[in-house]
């Protein structure tokens, strides 16, 4: 019997690095992006033989952008997946794409490719606060890309957002999340993410400990802690009254919408990654790509990986705590049984304990799961749960 797999494949380009982005991508002249094509085929092609056993029940091209390749290099990424991987029939085939880099031509190579999931870079309405991120397009663009992917016949779209802006309020952060459930047709499913201040991003040296942040002259603020907790609830509220279930901290989706790919990861599925950076785990085993371009583009197919790292039985546990209680649905105790060979009370026990009397963790129906409460300070309590 064939063993599920998901893939993921890599284009690290983009129109223009975004403010707050600590992403594996960059703008590359279209000379770069052609040898990257053939080195990510390349490496598709001679890494096959690895995954002969498995059938591929997930496909997510991420970046990056990957709508800024051309729509003939598009149609190659499916034709080689496609040639080398037994795809089900009903696999959901997900790819990321940007206003601005969204043409008809495009669209078409995708629905013939099999592609039934796309997903939009959004993150505001407001127009000021995508320039304060430096993003490459407006709500207008937004607009005309959404309209062309509903004109095409995708059914299943996902719109990202970002709260917690510099300079947006909480007033203006609910007009986007209504105005985003107000489109025609509704979005199946809504990503919304806090801002996360990354290393190495323009915006760590506007925000980061050593910058003066928010007091700094000419710079924008950003909300105050209890705003972005507020914000936080609101997402929920304006997103639950429009038929949206939170099925993961930071991800909502109508009905039978949730993102397979990404649940897939949140219970430690067997996925294969592709291209520059691209991460990989079978069988308990984990390793990643290099990530220096020069390299990916130089290096044979079987030496762009690095070093494999066999996962200890302590760090499959912690993963499958802290990935799974991320969930709404949270961590089965009898899977976590089955797969370890033993209880998770006897391996967890005081942590469990500990955030149950807080009023953070619970049991249900033979789960456990972070509350509403837990999930305001999930970074925390995840924490707790590493062994080692």
């Amino acid at each position: 019997m064939m063993k599920p797999l998901g893939i993921y494949i890599h284009i690290p380009f983009c129109v223009r690095k975004c403010l707050y982005c600590d992403f594996l991508s960059m703008p590359a002249p279209e000379t770069v992006r052609a040898r990257y094509m053939e080195a990510l085929g390349e490496e598709m092609a001679a890494e096959a033989a690895r995954y002969r056993a498995y059938r591929v029940g997930t496909v997510f091209v991420g970046g990056g952008t990957p709508s800024v390749l051309s729509a003939a290099q598009l149609a190659g990424i499916f034709s080689c997946l496609r040639a080398h991987y037994a795809v089900e029939a009903d696999a959901e085939i997900t790819i990321e794409m940007n206003p601005g880099t969204v043409t008809e031509e495009k669209l078409a190579v995708c629905r013939e490719a099999g592609v039934n999931r796309i997903s939009l870079g959004l993150q505001s309405v407001d127009n000021r606060e995508l320039r304060r991120i430096g993003r490459a397009h407006t709500w207008e663009d937004f607009l005309e890309a959404y309209r062309m992917c509903a004109a095409a016949g995708f059914a299943n779209l996902n719109v990202d957002l970002i709260s917690a802006l510099p300079g947006q309020t909480r007033e203006s952060w609910r007009r986007t999340l209504q105005t985003t459930v107000s489109l025609r047709p509704i979005p199946a499913h809504i990503s919304a993410y806090s801002l996360i201040i990354e290393e190495d991003t323009p915006f760590y040296a506007l925000y980061g400990p050593d910058s003066g942040g928010s007091a700094a002259a000419g710079v924008c603020p950003l909300p105050d802690e209890d705003t972005d907790r507020d914000m936080y609830a609101d997402t929920g509220r304006i997103l639950a009254a429009a038929g949206y279930g939170r099925y993961e901290i930071s991800n909502y989706a109508l009905p039978g919408r949730a993102c397979r790919h990404n649940c897939m990861y949140w219970e430690r599925g067997d996925y294969a990654g592709f291209g520059l950076g691209a991460a990989s785990m079978t069988d308990n085993r984990r390793w990643s790509n290099v990530r220096d371009m020069a390299a990916y583009l130089s290096l044979p197919a079987d030496r762009k990986k690095a070093e494999m790292h066999s996962l200890s039985l302590s760090e499959q546990m912690e993963e499958t705590m802290f990935l799974g209680l991320r969930m709404t649905r949270g961590v089965s105790r009898e899977r976590f049984a089955h797969i370890f060979d033993r209880d998770m009370d006897t391996v967890y026990g005081p942590v469990l304990e500990r955030y149950a009397a807080m009023g953070m963790l619970e049991s249900y129906g033979g789960h456990v799961r972070l509350t509403d409460r837990g999930i305001d300070v999930s970074n925390r309590i995840l924490a707790d749960f590493l062994l080692t």
